[in-house]
């Protein structure tokens, strides 16, 4: 074959620096492109096989290999594939943005599935000037015909001829330019082939050309040795039992007998770098559970067990597979934030593309694999805004189904399970209407008593004494004193402690009309007052008002004063439901830099028990030597029982703690 040299025939006006530059965000991906053409290559030559226009051996070792030197600078990506002719390096790489896979579907479309060929849009291979001033291919095709060789010095000229290659499939050489030498370090390469071909359909391999034969050692039987082990040292023998089934103390169980044992050098078996056949690609009845928690584990480098999965597997109308996986979350120390891989085509895209993954699900852990995806010619972006719409809508449903399904038919596991997801599931009805119309009636509600209630549950609880109102709990430490009170009045209440219930409360009254959620430090039940209706108890309350208003120096104090059944508080604090939640705004609106005073100061109300003894001291000696004293303690302990105190309060009261304990000792 004659030596031909030419111009690139580009299709469109300087699109190569668009390529070279732009067209890809990371400059990594040209490793991912140039491992998917040879995965490509080789499925091609499978399937020309299987309708019998292709010969191949028997047993056949299929697999592209990735070499580095970094003596050299370079960057090889070989493959036992189908292999190019010259005409088809002319038609495929002198013509940019002509695609060879979608040429072969399109001409096999009738005899060969496509379902694994990744390639599309036929840019893959530029990707290479993105790093490389020099790129070279050497390839041999399928066909009885001479190798080519092909060479391009930055990608706008070239030089074709023939080649001295003898077997079949094709080799590119990179020669990294001084900015890319990061990509002939073997554990550089290494991290990008695990990032985004992972799961690939051919086995990958990775080789350093200047690294000597690699070995490893271990401890044999001298009697394994195999030839080109090498010994380095002998070891003590062992003594092992001839009979090994034999049970101890059996008089016929034949001797020990002494086994010499050596430690040798072994030469290392190389291993693939991706797993061909992903558990998500399997069907559900296939995996059992140990094959889902090893795949967690690998996959996400977590040794803490998920708490369960949910394995999708669709063929119509798109094509789609994954598995999401439910971690399990320490709440307390660790912020919620998952990782969702996406893939097309076995190809890694991106993590969490939310257009694909609802946002909500972002919290959890997977793997989604859709060749259906309308990617970019970069493999990077999404288009067609409808079609993703209904990826997202399809996962979105799935997962609700799957939660449903299991309150109803495995309530057990699903309330074991609650306090770990009920996040995901809150934060999803708030933010994905169609899940909430799924979700919102197997929301469970843990109440005081560490039972779990679904929504109509909580409230047949409480239906004779509040009805359609439900109490929650937000601080068991701190509203520890009212908790005591509910249950000693048989009045339930739910806990809802998470940074979620908050606006989650306010989801559900817009949602449930007839609903009121109440923080049970908002007010008292009357189930826990017995309040007598008359003229003297009044003009008492009247008289106690006045005396704490004046002892604490604040006419605007707002006191209640009731006969509390529980005669062992004298006093405590309550927060109107609104008033605590205009409240919350505000810390809010603090938070975005608005000012924090903007609603005025939100009034506690200070609720004092008639009953107590405290109370009745105070009531009886109104210009008492002590009673400003008792007066101010009772209420800073009434507001600690609530909260905390201000730093200079906190100081007051711990001084006035001191005083009182010696009064009571004079």
């Amino acid at each position: 074959m004659e030596t031909k040299k030419g111009n690139l025939s580009i299709n469109s006006d300087n699109i190569f620096p668009i390529i070279k530059k732009w067209l890809y965000s990371d400059h990594d991906i040209f490793i991912r492109e140039l491992i998917s053409n040879g995965c490509d290559a080789i499925t091609k030559l499978k399937k020309l096989s299987m309708i019998g226009e292709a010969e191949i051996a028997d047993g056949e070792d299929f697999r592209v290999t990735v070499i580095v030197n970094p003596t050299e600078k370079t960057i090889k990506f070989v493959d036992n594939g189908i292999g190019m002719s010259a005409e088809e390096i002319n038609k495929y790489i002198n013509e940019i943005a002509f695609s060879g896979a979608v040429d072969f579907m399109e001409k096999y479309k009738d005899k060969a599935s496509d379902d694994q060929i990744i390639g599309h849009f036929g840019l893959g291979f530029y990707s290479a000037f993105m790093v490389a001033d020099r790129v070279t291919i050497e390839s041999k095709t399928f066909k009885d015909e001479p190798a080519v060789g092909w060479e391009s010095e930055q990608g706008l000229t070239y030089e074709m001829g023939e080649s001295e290659k003898t077997t079949r499939g094709t080799e590119i050489t990179l020669y990294l330019n001084d900015d890319s030498t990061e990509f002939c370090n073997e554990y550089r390469v290494r991290e990008v082939i695990e990032k985004y071909c992972s799961f690939m359909p051919i086995d990958i391999y990775l080789e350093d050309e200047t690294a000597g034969p690699r070995t490893h050692e271990i401890s044999i039987p001298e009697s394994e040795v195999m030839e080109g082990d090498e010994i380095i040292e002998h070891l003590k023998d062992e003594k092992t039992s001839a009979n090994k089934e034999g049970d101890e103390g059996d008089a016929d169980a034949e001797p020990e007998v002494v086994v010499p044992r050596v430690r040798v050098k072994r030469p290392e078996v190389p291993k693939p770098l991706n797993d061909t056949t992903p558990l998500y690609a399997k069907h559900p009845n296939e995996c059992t559970d140990e094959e889902y928690k090893e795949f967690y584990r690998k996959v996400f480098n977590d040794y803490k067990e998920p708490l369960f999965w949910i394995h999708l597997n669709m063929d119509y109308p798109f094509n789609l597979k994954g598995i999401l996986y439910f971690p399990k979350i320490n709440m307390e120390y660790e912020t919620i934030e998952g990782k969702i891989k996406l893939y097309n085509n076995r190809v890694f895209v991106a993590d969490n593309i939310k257009e694909v993954i609802p946002e909500y699900l972002l919290l959890l852990k997977g793997t989604i694999d859709c060749p259906d995806l309308p990617l970019n010619v970069s493999r990077s972006a999404l288009q067609n805004d409808g079609f993703v719409k209904k990826i997202s809508d399809y996962i979105s449903k799935k997962v609700a189904d799957k939660l449903s399904g299991m309150c109803k038919t495995d309530r057990e596991n699903y309330e074991k399970y609650w306090d770990d997801i009920a996040p995901f599931i809150k934060f999803g009805c708030i933010k994905d209407e169609k899940f909430a119309e799924k979700m919102t009636d197997y929301i469970l509600y843990k109440n005081l008593d560490g039972k779990y209630l679904l929504l109509n549950d909580a409230l047949e609880e409480n239906k004779e004494k509040n009805q359609n109102k439900i109490f929650y709990v937000t601080d068991e430490v701190a509203q520890g004193q009212y908790i005591k009170m509910f249950k000693d009045a048989g009045t339930d209440a739910m806990l809802m402690n998470t940074n979620i219930d908050t606006p989650f409360i306010s989801f559900m009254e817009n949602k449930n009309k007839d609903v009121k959620f109440v923080r049970i430090d908002s007010d008292l039940e009357d189930s826990f007052k017995d309040t007598p209706d008359d003229e003297d108890f009044k003009k008492s309350a009247e008289s106690l008002t006045e005396i704490f208003k004046k002892a604490l120096g604040n006419d605007k104090l707002d006191v209640k004063v009731e006969k509390l059944k529980n005669d062992k508080i004298a006093a405590m604090m309550t927060m109107s439901e609104e008033g605590r939640r205009m409240q919350e705004m505000m810390k809010m609106y603090q938070m975005y830099g608005m000012n924090d005073n903007m609603f005025g100061d939100l009034p506690l109300t200070l609720v004092v028990n008639a009953n107590h003894p405290l109370i009745s001291y105070i009531q009886a000696n109104p210009e008492g030597e002590n009673t400003k004293t008792v007066c101010e303690q009772v209420y800073d302990l009434a507001e600690l029982s609530h909260g905390s105190l201000p730093a200079d309060r906190m100081t007051r009261f711990i001084e006035r703690s001191n005083e009182i304990m010696l009064l009571l000792n004079r």
